[in-house]
C-alpha cells in the first residue's frame, strides 16, 4: 500500500498533479526505437501481444523505411 501523502487521512483516495512539462527530459528517441514501440502498441491493439521470440522480427520490421512502418500499423489497425 502507498502512503498517504502528509495531512490526509490513510484511507482516502487523491489524484496526482498533472504533469508539468518544464520539468520533461529534453532527449529525443531514436526513429527506429519509436518504430518499434509503435509496432509493438499495434500489434497489441490489434490483439497480437508479441512474444519474446518475436524480437528478432519486429527489430527487423522496424529497420525499414517508416513509410513501411506506417502501412504496418495501418493494415493491424484495420483488423481491429
Amino acid at each position: 500500500m502507498w502512503p498517504a501523502p502528509a495531512g490526509q487521512p490513510g484511507d482516502s483516495d487523491y489524484l496526482l498533479p498533472p504533469p508539468n512539462p518544464a520539468h520533461r527530459l529534453a532527449f529525443t528517441i531514436d526513429p527506429r526505437d519509436q518504430r518499434r514501440l509503435d509496432l509493438h502498441a499495434a500489434l497489441t491493439a490489434a490483439g497480437i501481444p508479441p512474444h519474446p521470440d518475436d524480437r528478432d522480427a519486429i527489430d527487423q520490421l522496424s529497420a525499414l523505411p517508416a513509410s513501411i512502418n506506417a502501412a504496418l500499423q495501418r493494415w493491424l489497425h484495420h483488423t481491429t
